[in-house]
């Protein structure tokens, strides 16, 4: 059965596969609270789940990949590079040293013998620890450096941003996952001179699309998709509006990783004072602002 993210479990990941018969049993068996499956015939319905957001990682049987298929397997894997790939190996031919060799030049570098019953231990840390958001992954670990210095609600409302800015289309939509009012938040920010949330949550939305952009098998629509613009043109007059360009210059100009410096350098560090103090998602009565400095002010 075929499930979306917003089936899944808290922790679990969804993988698209190409596998065995066989395999997909003992994968789904495997996989209780750290992963579902979407089991495919073919790599085109793979590269669909990935572009729709309906899994963030791909499991790849090595048999499967010996078979005459092997060729666009390894075309479509060659053009998702940020994308995390497993490759399973659960039996052994004539073809599969070279085939494990093609894997690795197409980038696929995790390789989990399951012959054993510790394969199947090892395929499920893999999956929890490294078929993760590759976005929120990067970003968290690079902010976990000036983490000490923001409140806990701030290092919340980032973890949110990033872990789903590519749900969360709207300051709206930003509030209600923190259960206030979009004024509520919005007010808030403006009080202690930070940049409004919408400016985080725009930055944050092309972090997402730049390491998309990474993916030489997704197209400028395909990324407008996926972070839910209403259309191609809608992400296009996005990029216009804040970055001054198209969506092709954008991705000849930026990495994920260099978008995401962008958004550090101009919304994280020249307000680290005041993240220092600001809890922006309390439910109790905001007394006062904070100045620059990071204090916070009287209110009489």
């Amino acid at each position: 059965m075929v499930r979306d993210f917003k089936s899944l479990g808290e922790g679990e990941r969804m993988l698209s596969t190409i596998l065995t018969g066989d395999e997909r049993l003992r994968v789904d068996a495997a996989g209780a609270g750290i992963y579902r499956s979407c089991h495919r015939q073919d790599v085109v319905q793979v590269v669909a789940d990935i572009r729709s957001r309906r899994a963030v990682a791909i499991l790849l049987s090595v048999r499967q990949c010996e078979e005459p298929a092997g060729a666009r397997i390894f075309r479509a894997i060659r053009e998702l590079p940020r994308v995390p790939t497993i490759a399973l190996l659960s039996d052994v031919t004539g073809s599969t040293a070279e085939t494990l060799l093609l894997l690795g030049q197409q980038g696929v570098h995790r390789v989990v013998d399951v012959r054993t019953p510790s394969g199947w231990t090892k395929l499920r840390g893999l999956v929890e620890e490294e078929c993760v958001d590759g976005v929120e992954y990067e970003a968290l670990k690079r902010f976990e450096q000036i983490r000490p210095g923001m409140t806990a609600e701030c290092w919340r409302f980032f973890s949110v941003l990033f872990r789903r800015c590519g749900r969360i289309s709207s300051v709206r939509r930003l509030a209600e996952s923190f259960d206030v009012l979009p004024s509520t938040l919005m007010s808030r920010f403006f009080r202690v001179g930070l940049p409004a949330p919408k400016r985080y949550l725009a930055m944050a939305r092309l972090v997402r699309a730049a390491y998309l952009l990474e993916n030489s098998g997704f197209s400028v629509a395909n990324v407008a998709n996926h972070l839910e613009y209403s259309s191609p043109q809608s992400f296009g007059r996005h990029l216009r509006t804040v970055m001054g360009m198209t969506g092709l210059h954008f991705r000849q100009t930026f990495t994920g990783e260099k978008m995401l410096g962008i958004f550090e350098e101009q919304l994280v560090k020249p307000y680290l004072g005041i993240l220092a103090g600001f809890s922006p998602l309390s439910r109790l009565p905001y007394a006062g602002s904070i100045s620059r400095s990071g204090r916070r002010a009287s209110t009489r």
